[in-house]
C-alpha cells in the first residue's frame, strides 16, 4: 500500500509539473534543415540568368514562329515535321548537340464536323437547331451521310449505368459533366479539368459498352464563348465529339422536356502510325557530362488553333534556357538537355519512347522540367522530389522572390511527358502558373499567339532557367 501511495504521490508531482509547463513533455517539431549554401559565384550567375531572361524577347519570337509561320502541329502532320526541323536548326545555331530521336505517332486527320437537332420539344415545323461541336482526337467517322438518333443526356457515368442497356442502345449519349468555373476562377483550373477529363478520354468507351451509337461530351473549359474544346479520346469504335458548353446545356434542357433527335456528321480519317521525332539537344556539362538535367515542352498541338499556350510556350522557354547559356557564356557542370516532345496531345508517344529508350540511364538523369500549362504569370515550381532535396532548392526561391515566383510545393505528376522519368525516381518539376484563363482557350480555335503575354512568358523562362541551371551547376546532384 505504501509503495502504491508513493507511486501516486510521484504521479501527482509529474502531473502538476506538466500542468505548470504544458509544453515541457510535448514532442517538439523537428527543426527544418538549413538551406544549402551555394558558392557566391553560382548565386551571382543565377541572378544574371534571371535578369537576362526578363529582358529577352527570344522565347516570344520562338512562340511567334511556331504558331504563325508554321501553325497547328498535330502529330503526323507536315506542320509537325516542319516544327521539328525548325527547332532542331535553332538549337544547332546555339551550339548544342542535336539528335532527332524517332517516335511512331498517331496520324489522325480531322474532317467535316456538323450536327443539328432535328426533333425537339416546341419545335417549329420544318426547322432544326444547329449544334456547334468538334470531333475528339482518334474519333472514327460516321457514315458519309451521318447518323440520326435520339440523344440522352446524363451528368456522369453513374447516371448512364443506371439507365441500363435497354435505354442506351441505339442512342447518342451526351455527358453534360460541367467544368467547375468557380474553382477555376480561384486558381484551381487544373483541378477542375481533372474532375471532368475522364468523360473525354473514356466517355465513348463507356457509352459503347451499353450500345450507344455515338458519344458527346460538354467541352472541358471555363469560358462560355460557344467554343468547342477538342482533345484525346480512346477510340471505342463510335464517333466521339465535344459540343460547346452552351449547346450541351441546350440539349440537356430539351431532353428533360421530351424526345430529342440529332443528325451528326463527322468525317475524320485515321491513317497508320507514322514516324516523327523528339528533338533532343545537349549543352554538354563541363565536369559531369553524363549527368543530365532536362528542360522541355511539347512540340505538337491540336489542330483547331495554332498551339500557342499549348504548348509552343513550353518549347520556347526550354529553348530559352540554352539561349541564355550562350548569351552569358555559361557552361554548367552537368549536361543541360533541351527536349521538344512529340505527341503529348494524342497519346504521349514521345515521352513514353524516351522513357523506354533511356531507362538504363535513369540514374544519371538528375532532374526533369516540363512546361505545359501555358504562359501565365509563374508563381513558382511544383515537383515530385524527396523532402531531402528541399534545402538544395530553397536558394532558388530567394532569387525568384522579386518576380513573385518563389513557391515550391510537391506534386504527384508535374508533366505528362516526364512522367516515366518521375515514376523511375527522377526529381521532376512543372511550373505553377496563373491558370485562371488557361482553359478558356485550351484545345480550342482560340489558342493563338495573342493569348501569350511577352513579359509573363519571360518570367516563365526566368523561373525554369534559374532552377535548371542551378541544379545543373550545383556541387551535388539532387537525391533520387
Amino acid at each position: 500500500m505504501r509503495t502504491r501511495l508513493a507511486s501516486l504521490f510521484l504521479l501527482a508531482i509529474i502531473s502538476a509539473l506538466a500542468l505548470a509547463t504544458p509544453h515541457a513533455f510535448a514532442q517538439q517539431p523537428p527543426t527544418p534543415p538549413p538551406s544549402v549554401v551555394y558558392p557566391p559565384e553560382l548565386i551571382s550567375t543565377l541572378t544574371k540568368i534571371r535578369d537576362a531572361a526578363l529582358t529577352s524577347d527570344y522565347a516570344y519570337r520562338q512562340v511567334a514562329h511556331l504558331t504563325e509561320n508554321i501553325g497547328q502541329r498535330i502529330s503526323g502532320s507536315p506542320q509537325a515535321q516542319q516544327a521539328v526541323e525548325y527547332v532542331a536548326a535553332e538549337l544547332r545555331k546555339l551550339g548544342l548537340e542535336v539528335t532527332l530521336e524517332k517516335v511512331m505517332v498517331p496520324h489522325w486527320v480531322r474532317g467535316e464536323e456538323r450536327a443539328e437537332l432535328t426533333t425537339f420539344p416546341g419545335q417549329a415545323p420544318h426547322t432544326s437547331q444547329k449544334i456547334i461541336l468538334t470531333a475528339l482526337g482518334n474519333s472514327p467517322a460516321t457514315p458519309p451521310d451521318g447518323i440520326t438518333a435520339d440523344v440522352i443526356a446524363v451528368n456522369n457515368f453513374d447516371e448512364l449505368a443506371a439507365l441500363g442497356r435497354e435505354k442506351v442502345a441505339g442512342k447518342i449519349v451526351l455527358y453534360n459533366a460541367k467544368f467547375d468555373e468557380r474553382m477555376a476562377a480561384e486558381g484551381r483550373a487544373g483541378d477542375s479539368y481533372q474532375h471532368v477529363y475522364e468523360y473525354r478520354s473514356k466517355g465513348a468507351q463507356t457509352a459503347v459498352a451499353l450500345g450507344a451509337v455515338a458519344s458527346l461530351i460538354r467541352s472541358l473549359g471555363d469560358a462560355d464563348y460557344r467554343l468547342p474544346h477538342t482533345g484525346y479520346s480512346i477510340n471505342a469504335g463510335i464517333p466521339a465529339a465535344a459540343v460547346t458548353a452552351e449547346d450541351a446545356q441546350l440539349i440537356a434542357d430539351l431532353a428533360q422536356q421530351g424526345r430529342v433527335t440529332m443528325h451528326l456528321v463527322l468525317t475524320p480519317q485515321t491513317f497508320p502510325n507514322t514516324q516523327s521525332f523528339n528533338v533532343i539537344a545537349d549543352l554538354k556539362g563541363s565536369e559531369h557530362p553524363e549527368q543530365i538535367v532536362i528542360v522541355s515542352g511539347h512540340l505538337d498541338s491540336w489542330d483547331l488553333g495554332t498551339g500557342a499556350i499549348d504548348d509552343a510556350a513550353g518549347v520556347a522557354v526550354a529553348m530559352q534556357v540554352a539561349n541564355l547559356c550562350k548569351q552569358l557564356g555559361l557552361h554548367p557542370k552537368r549536361t543541360l538537355r533541351v527536349i521538344a516532345w512529340m505527341d503529348e496531345e494524342n497519346g504521349t508517344a514521345g515521352g513514353k519512347a524516351y522513357g523506354e529508350e533511356h531507362k538504363s540511364e535513369t540514374a544519371n538523369h538528375i532532374a526533369a522540367f516540363e512546361s505545359d500549362l501555358g504562359a501565365g504569370h509563374p508563381l513558382g515550381m511544383e515537383g515530385n522530389y524527396k523532402t531531402e532535396a528541399v534545402p538544395a532548392l530553397e536558394p532558388f526561391e530567394k532569387i525568384l522572390e522579386s518576380i513573385g515566383a518563389n513557391l515550391l510545393q510537391p506534386a504527384a505528376d508535374p508533366g505528362a511527358d516526364i512522367s516515366p522519368l518521375a515514376a523511375a525516381g527522377v526529381p521532376s518539376f512543372g511550373l505553377i502558373q496563373d491558370n485562371r484563363t488557361y482553359f478558356h482557350y485550351h484545345h480550342t480555335p482560340a489558342d493563338t499567339l495573342d493569348k501569350v503575354n511577352p513579359h509573363e512568358l519571360a518570367e516563365n523562362a526566368a523561373l525554369i532557367a534559374v532552377y535548371a541551371y542551378g541544379i545543373a551547376d550545383a556541387p551535388k546532384p539532387l537525391p533520387h
